[in-house]
């Protein structure tokens, strides 16, 4: 092992042999030991004070083991011991008193050999096993002397084994390590150094117990440490300052707010039960606030607060564990309690009574600011004031409001006033803030702070009135003209006359009325017809101008009331009817008047007098106040009648009217107007000279093809002016199928088409004045627009091609078909008439 281990060895011998000589022996200890060892094992542990208080050196004579200070005795290395039994002595020495004593340890390995119960011994039965728990604890931060002595735990098989304990668990092969240990013979259980127990509040540890041979003797046991605590932290605020608001208007009691403190020691002990207190106020004005001790709710104690005086308070708060005994730990923190603003100083006028001027027939005019005073905080809903006039304002010429800045109140007049109706005017001002009155909360009476305003009116010259500005005057319909009624009527205001006023008409629609300048009277220069007004309301309004000598004016309404007189008979609505027998029976025919309803309705309709014809095959019955019906006998001929119809109004006027009523065999009327229309055709004048002019405009068109046709062949082009000439008839009535044929080909296009043909246009005729017109017009390019710079418009200078006549040969046909209805509307007119 090296020659310095050698060394060591004969030093720690001759040590050993000065202590045999001259030691005194203290006693013996004998420790149970297993065969092997392991290094840096815990053997056992021997009390050195008692052999020796004051020993200073502790020295084993065998250096297999080592002996620390609280006696210990661990082995140094691996040890298997050979034999039964090993011995070795711990030499102890003082020095100062030269003392030396040496105690003597005994290693015993020897299995225990059980002995064969013989039959006649007594049978001892334990009832329980004593290899349980002790509850056991240790002080936190405990003082020691370390390692300090927890608890023994011992199996009950050591009676007949030789039993080694162990530990495991949090404190020991756990953080914090090394902090228990056991006696591995003696099962005593040791803690090292001291514990805090807000870090570590229990330890569950393991034990076990097992023979030298590593058989379990018994089951693993749990073993509970608790740690018992120590009153070692001060309880602490949440919060180092705290900030709460109180209105200044609460009431006693009102909760200012909370605070509140935590402790680290063990809860629902007496180190974390906390007792609240306040140590200091500032202001020190008699305290305004307490505490509740157990739960830090601050609330009030007095109704002085009041901001305007202080509007800031500060606390000192204090709490202390152990319920507030002299002796528990405590901690201060700050609260600032701000005391907000409420509504307890009214506003108030700085005046009992005010006065203002304004000129009458003004408006929209500021003539007075009020200023007030309000304690309260500037430029919040307890500051800013609400004003309202209480009385003297029933017909609406004031108004007031409050400038936001400066909180006054801004009387206003917006009505104009009349000097010669009131001179001057007296309200009452009130003001309150936007906010209820602290006290109008508590007495539900509301307060108000009232001023009176005196407004005295100015006189001012003013021009005439128009009042009111509609004026009315009833004139009968159709009176003659030259008939004088009286006018508008304007005043001074002044005079309250109308002297020294000229009247002048703005706006007379019909130009019915002329009105005198002098006096407004009014003078019917054209018939009046009820009827003829739009919108019909029985009112003519002319506006009317009045002006004074100064040139000052005022505009009014005349309103004309036309009395209506029983001058319209009534008028039926219908002129030609169509009747399809059999299927129809008869007819409803009505009417309207188009005076007022006390000249109108009910009629009276009745067959006039009419032929024997009339008589026998028509009759007309009443539908109701204004429709009758016209009925037939069967044996009516199928054909066109002509029935002339009376209708008699309620005040006897009456008018006849021809109605032409067609009898058809057909199931609806407007089947029999196709018939009537294709049957019976004749020609009339116009009809002849229409065809004649399209037969003349055929040729030309047929004449104008040959030419382009004998042009194609001697290699000239087609002029496209000719190729653009489309012959359309205008219609406005019903557009027929036009149809154009183009030079490319003879397409057929409609006539609002754009056409690039050569082919007339034909449509259906227009009917004007009984007339067909035909009119010649050209397409999109004519001759003249194939006219170029330095070129002269002949055929060749046109686009043309190769035309086919005989396409344009269905020309006729159509031209045909066109003549051929028209001819038939000529006979039809040729025979009404």
């Amino acid at each position: 092992r090296g020659p310095l281990y050698e060394v060591l060895c004969m030093q720690l011998l001759l040590t050993l042999l000065v202590f045999t000589f001259a030691g005194e022996a203290c006693k013996k200890v004998i420790f149970n030991v297993p065969s092997k060892l392991e290094a840096d094992k815990l053997i056992g542990r021997v009390d050195l004070k008692e052999c020796l208080k004051s020993a200073d050196s502790i020295l084993s004579n065998d250096p297999d083991f080592r002996v620390l200070d609280d006696g210990s005795v661990y082995t140094a290395r691996a040890i298997v011991l050979s034999s039964e039994k090993r011995s070795f002595t711990i030499g102890l020495s003082d020095r100062k008193t030269q003392t030396q004593k040496e105690i003597y340890v005994l290693l015993e390995h020897q299995k225990k050999v059980l002995k064969k119960r013989h039959t006649k011994e007594t049978v001892l039965r334990r009832a329980k096993r004593r290899w349980a728990p002790i509850p056991c604890s240790m002080q936190e931060n405990s003082l020691g002397p370390f390692p300090l002595f927890l608890q023994q735990v011992q199996s009950d098989a050591a009676q007949n084994y030789t039993v080694f304990y162990s530990i495991s668990g949090r404190g020991v092969d756990q953080e914090p390590l090394n902090l228990f240990f056991i006696e591995r013979d003696t099962g005593n259980l040791y803690c090292t150094r001291p514990v805090d127990r807000e870090e570590y509040d229990v330890f569950d540890l393991i034990a076990y117990a097992s023979t030298a041979d590593g058989y379990s003797a018994d089951l693993p046991l749990p073993l509970p440490i608790k740690v018992e605590d120590e009153n070692d932290n001060h309880p602490i605020f949440t919060e180092t300052i705290y900030n709460f608001e109180v209105p200044e208007s609460s009431r006693l009691g009102t909760t200012v707010g909370v605070v509140c403190a935590t402790d680290r020691d063990e809860p629902d002990t007496m180190h974390t039960r906390l007792k609240y207190s306040i140590l200091e106020q500032n202001p020190k004005s008699p305290g305004l606030f307490s505490v509740h001790p157990s739960t830090g709710v601050i609330t009030t104690v007095s109704h002085y607060l009041d901001r305007e005086v202080v509007d800031k308070y500060t606390l000192i708060m204090k709490v202390q564990d152990m319920d507030g005994q002299f002796f528990g730990l405590s901690s201060t923190s700050t609260c600032i309690i701000t005391v907000k603003d409420s509504n307890d100083n009214a506003p108030t006028f700085r005046q009992n009574a005010y006065e203002a001027t304004v000129d009458e027939n003004t408006y929209n005019v500021e003539i007075l600011r009020i200023p007030i005073e309000d304690k309260d905080s500037i430029n919040t809903e307890n500051w800013r004031a609400n004003f309202t006039i209480l009385k003297g304002n029933e017909n609406g010429y004031f108004k007031i409001s409050t400038d936001k800045s400066t909180n006054e109140g801004v009387l206003c007049v917006v009505k104009p006033l009349n000097y010669e109706e009131n001179h001057q005017m007296i309200l009452e001002i009130g003001v309150n803030n936007e906010v209820p009155f602290i006290r109008d909360i508590a007495t539900r009476v509301p307060t108000m702070n009232r001023a009176l305003v005196t407004v005295r009116v100015k006189d001012q010259d003013e021009g005439p009135e128009c009042n009111p500005p509609a004026q009315y005057v009833r004139i009968k319909e159709n009176s003659a003209a030259g008939l004088k009624v009286n006018g508008y009527k304007a005043y001074d205001p002044e005079t309250k006359n109308s002297n020294g006023l000229r009247y002048k008409k703005l706006h007379d629609p019909k130009e019915w009325i002329s009105i005198d300048e002098i006096s407004g009277l009014i003078t019917v220069s054209k018939v009046l017809d009820r009827e003829v007004m739009a919108p019909r309301n029985d009112v003519y309004n002319v506006t009317v101008l009045a002006i004074d000598q100064d040139g000052r004016s005022c505009t009014g309404t005349l309103a004309v009331n036309i009395e209506d007189v029983n001058d319209n008979p009534p008028q039926l609505l219908q002129d030609y009817l169509v009747v399809c027998k059999p299927k129809m029976t008869y007819v409803d025919i009505s009417a309207i008047d188009l005076d007022e309803p006390v000249h109108g309705a009910p009629f009276h309709f009745s067959l006039a007098n009419t032929s024997p014809e009339i008589n026998r095959i028509w009759t007309i019955n009443k539908v109701n106040d204004t429709a009758a019906r016209l009925s037939y006998r069967k044996n009516a001929e199928l054909q066109k009648y002509i029935i002339p119809i009376t209708v008699k109004d309620r005040a006897g006027q009456s008018a006849t009217r021809n109605l032409r009523v067609d009898v058809c065999d057909c199931t609806h009327p407007s089947q029999c107007v196709s018939t009537s229309r294709s049957a019976d055709v004749s020609l009339g004048k116009w009809a002849i000279l229409a065809i004649l002019l399209g037969i003349a405009l055929l040729f030309s068109v047929l004449l104008t093809l040959v030419c382009g046709v004998v042009s194609a062949r001697k290699g000239k082009s087609f002029p496209e002016d000719l190729a653009q000439q489309n012959l359309i008839i205008s219609n406005t009535e019903a557009p027929g199928d036009d149809r154009v044929c183009s030079a490319n080909g003879f397409t057929a296009q409609t006539a609002n088409n754009s056409s690039h043909g050569f082919c007339g246009t034909l449509g259906s005729g227009i009917r004007n004045g009984g007339q067909e017109t035909i009119e010649m017009v050209k397409g999109h390019q004519t001759l003249d627009s194939c006219r170029g710079a330095g070129h002269h418009p002949t055929l060749d200078s046109c686009r043309g091609g190769h035309v086919d006549v005989d396409n344009c040969r269905y020309i006729y046909s159509e031209w045909h078909n066109f003549t051929q209805p028209r001819l038939g509307e000529e006979s039809i007119r040729g025979h009404t008439g």
